[in-house]
């Protein structure tokens, strides 16, 4: 069972710099209006028998595209999540990297309730005020000259760059192997993961995939008829694997040479998450194309392609569209996450170095691989899917991304106080995992 070890009461911030302190305009556990291990417990109908679980009746409403639900949460706050059998849990996957301020964060709720009280939605034959805020915001981080079309996903915004490519002229791609970029049928077309691609095969488009970090190979892949390279800066569906550190101004050099675009997609890796607004930033390139989601408003549905220097004025009226993307609400829930991202960057940057410091001494772990707060750890056997299962049991929420990985992508706002109780049971869950 989980281990109820709750949401322990937040240290004194430490010295500016110190790893576990956190800029005070961020709501964190002890969010107000929610009591932790609040949840309403089991059910029973008018005869005093059990109910059907939430989870039961899940698997007679749904498609079944996501199997078992593992548990069913009520309420969070912070980092953490409580279950509907009122269990609290660390939560170190951040609903895969989108909760990057924290559950029921106080500010964006606010955003979202003022603005659902205001505007909800115009459609896009008109402007509203929070959509042209958010696009402003968004272009001011960029390196040079540019524009955003707004989407509902990260899928859908590969989708608008997937269309920016076309207007090229061209058609190859150029993609890298264990790459994740999206599950619609375009999106998919880039993803190098057989897994994800095979069942949907013939799929759409002149796609060749090269290995990731591998400049000889990207070179010869990369000729006078390709549209584009896309790329993650470090992957994440294929372990938090980071490139050598001049594979990006490589394939940079490459892309310009040959006049084909680099299109990165930073949906994950992106906003704060390895604690700048880019993970490209550290490398110096300048892309064409940088595809963003999850984090950009905290769990409200959103994505971003921005476009820079010519390639921002390729569409024009007419040749893409979206119902919802750019809803006042969903940018409203974008500016209020991007006000507490950036006093968080240093912290993040702080808090990922002290972590993967004391993984790299944990039982059953290789190698530590990240940067930021997006970290993979290696573990020495395939027990990945076990560990996160047994890490579940004790209470903490994590992710088995491969057979001998595990994925850490926690709220930006987490500190050391709430990561302690995961590295004191850390041999445990290890024990548990790997016992016959």
């Amino acid at each position: 069972m989980s281990q109820d070890h709750g949401a322990p009461e937040r240290e004194a911030p430490l010295a500016a710099g110190g790893a576990g302190s956190i800029p005070p305009v961020v709501g964190g556990s002890d969010a107000p209006g929610l009591v932790l291990g609040d949840g309403p417990g089991p059910v029973t109908d008018a005869a005093g028998e059990a109910a059907p679980s939430w989870a039961e009746r899940l698997g007679r409403a749904l498609m079944p595209a996501f199997g078992t639900p593992q548990r069913t949460f009520v309420s969070g706050s912070g980092c953490y999540l409580v279950d509907d059998q009122g269990r609290h849990h660390l939560d170190l996957l951040a609903g895969i990297a989108v909760v990057a301020v924290g559950h029921a964060n106080p500010q964006v709720a606010r955003a979202v309730a003022e603005q659902a009280q205001t505007l909800g939605h115009v459609s896009n034959f008109f402007a509203t005020v929070p959509e042209v805020e958010l696009a402003e915001r968004l272009v001011a981080l960029l390196p040079a000259p540019g524009r955003v079309f707004f989407a509902n996903s990260g899928a859908e915004a590969n989708e608008a760059a997937l269309k920016l490519t076309r207007l090229t002229g061209r058609t190859k791609l150029v993609a890298a192997l264990g790459s994740f970029h999206g599950r619609t049928l375009g999106a998919l077309s880039v993803t190098g993961n057989a897994k994800y691609r095979a069942p949907f095969e013939p799929l759409p488009g002149e796609v060749e995939f090269v290995p990731y970090g591998d400049v000889p190979a990207l070179e010869r892949a990369v000729d006078q008829r390709t549209a584009a390279v896309v790329l993650e800066p470090i992957q994440g569906e294929n372990g938090v694997v980071v490139p050598p550190p001049d594979y990006l101004p490589q394939a940079r050099r490459l892309t310009a040479e040959r006049g084909a675009l680099l299109w990165l997609d930073e949906i994950q890796s992106g906003l704060g998450r390895c604690g700048a607004w880019f993970a490209h930033t550290a490398s110096g390139v300048v892309p064409d194309l940088i595809t963003l989601a999850k984090a950009l408003a905290n769990g409200f549905p959103i994505g971003a392609c921005l476009a820079l220097g010519q390639t921002a004025e390729a569409f024009t009226p007419g040749a893409h569209g979206t119902t919802f993307g750019g809803n006042p609400l969903a940018c409203r829930a974008g500016l209020a996450t991007l006000d507490q991202i950036g006093p968080l960057l240093p912290h993040v940057v702080t808090i990922g170095d002290w972590l993967r410091a004391r993984l790299v001494a944990a039982p059953g772990v290789t190698a530590v691989r990240g940067r930021g707060l997006f970290i993979g750890v290696q573990l020495d056997q395939p027990v990945a899917a076990r560990f996160q299962s047994a890490a579940l049991e004790a209470g903490f929420i994590l992710n088995a991304p491969r057979p001998d990985v595990i994925r850490l992508v926690p709220p930006l706002i987490i500190t050391q106080a709430d990561l302690e109780p995961l590295l004191a049971q850390w041999a445990e869950i290890w024990r548990r995992a790997t016992e016959v």
